[in-house]
């Protein structure tokens, strides 16, 4: 049985630039950074950022990261925006909650997540 996520992968191109976007743009801390591998805390879970090897042929699919920010979900996309963020789309509204969608600094998918108001 799982206990919750010790660690998550996030296969990079550009390993200088996807820690300067999780450190700089998300605001995360980064905990060690090298040149193949690198970790930025995402409050309490690892994100390992992993440096593709040179067979690999880009970008396409693999894991979702979802983000809570500590702000309103509107005026955390209007920051990221601002640093140069592109989000995929409108914000999807279901009863869960509100998803706003947008790519890192390597292609990965990412999302900002906001719980409905009780």
């Amino acid at each position: 049985m799982a206990s919750g996520i010790a660690t998550v992968w996030l296969p990079v191109e550009d390993m200088s630039r996807a820690v300067k976007f999780y450190g700089e743009t998300l605001g995360l801390t980064v905990k060690n950074e090298g040149d193949d591998w690198s970790e930025v805390d995402g409050n309490g879970v690892t994100i390992g950022l992993n440096a593709r090897e040179s067979t690999h042929g880009g970008a396409g699919g693999g894991a979702i990261l979802t983000f809570q920010p500590d702000v309103d979900l509107y005026d955390e996309i209007v920051r990221l925006t601002d640093a140069g963020v592109k989000f995929i789309d409108e914000v999807a509204q279901h009863p869960w909650g509100k998803i706003a969608t947008f790519k890192d600094s390597e292609g990965n998918d990412l999302q900002l997540f906001e719980p409905p108001a009780e």
